[in-house]
């Protein structure tokens, strides 16, 4: 496989931090998304290198591993275990044909070391042993309000130019993250293909408190129905419901809507709490007869 410099493909150095990193993917990704640019193979192109270089150099282990193997850091770990086997067994192996001279391996020996250890030209000559290893994961993020995730639905997801049909449970939380299995970069040498992890960023454009499955908001009510009570309509997530005021009602009173509330991720047909706070208004431009009766009940409570 041809060496390809992650750092380049985003337009960067090694210095690059991680904000820069993600600043400059945004902005590739835009340029060359299949959506922007259809039937366009080379921009097409262009966007898997772009989503791969961001898959490794926005992960601090992988980005880690990548700076210090370069093309072959996605077995890197597997490189220093056997280096290390290498380097117990000179106490009392002496080398031979099949060993890499019992020490650290030079630069050289070591890309030749993968290419016999993980189905190179040395493996094809019987000089090692064939082993598969797993893709890499994919990460991606879906950006949704709310509203979207009250019930489940179904997208198309573009991920590396591939079409990925994923289903959204209801009651999905804001920066939860989602494995979709063998969906993510292909195996070597036999391997199982890696997972995609989405991740779910979720704004809220309502007037509800979420938290959890659970929700929150504020009712406004007059004084005259605070006091002698009465009945309010107040609007639900998905509807409206009417409750009864009791009278004396106190400003921040708070009573629960059982079953009203959010979904319960991965529970069908469960539901959360609504939470309301009663909010009480304050008459204004009081004509002289309704002064006139505020003082009268003053004057009955003194």
């Amino acid at each position: 496989m041809a060496f390809i410099d992650y750092y380049k493909v985003l337009g960067l150095n090694k210095s690059a931090t991680t904000a820069e990193i993600k600043k400059a993917y945004r902005k590739l990704a835009r340029k060359h998304h299949p959506d922007v640019n259809p039937n366009d193979k080379t921009a097409e192109h262009k966007f898997k290198e772009i989503n791969e270089a961001n898959e490794v150099l926005s992960d601090p282990e992988k980005r880690k591993k990548y700076d210090k193997y370069g093309k072959d850091w996605q077995h890197g770990e597997a490189y220093e275990q056997a280096q290390q086997q290498q380097q117990s067994q000179r106490h009392y192996q002496q080398q031979g044909p099949g060993n890499f001279g019992g020490g650290n391996f030079s630069d050289s020996e070591f890309s030749d070391f993968f290419e016999s250890m993980f189905g190179g030209r040395g493996a094809s000559q019987g000089h090692g042993r064939s082993a598969g290893f797993r893709g890499q994961d994919f990460n991606a993020e879906l950006q949704l309000d709310i509203k979207d995730v009250f019930e489940t639905q179904k997208r198309v997801l573009t991920v590396n130019g591939k079409n990925i049909r994923l289903t959204i449970p209801a009651g999905v939380e804001n920066g939860q993250v989602i494995k979709i299995s063998g969906k993510g970069g292909p195996g070597a040498n036999g391997g199982p293909n890696g997972d995609l992890l989405i991740q779910f960023n979720i704004s809220n454009s309502t007037k509800f408190k979420r938290d959890g499955s659970n929700l929150y908001a504020t009712e406004k009510i007059d004084l005259y129905t605070a006091i002698l009570g009465g009945e309010v309509t107040v609007r639900t997530f998905d509807g409206k419901v009417k409750l009864k005021v009791k009278p004396e009602t106190q400003n921040g009173t708070k009573v629960k809507l059982k079953g009203k509330g959010f979904p319960i991720y991965k529970k069908d047909g469960q539901f959360g709490d609504l939470f309301i706070t009663y909010e009480i208004e304050m008459p204004t431009k009081l004509s002289d007869k309704e002064k006139a009766l505020f003082n009268e009940l003053k004057n009955l409570q003194s």
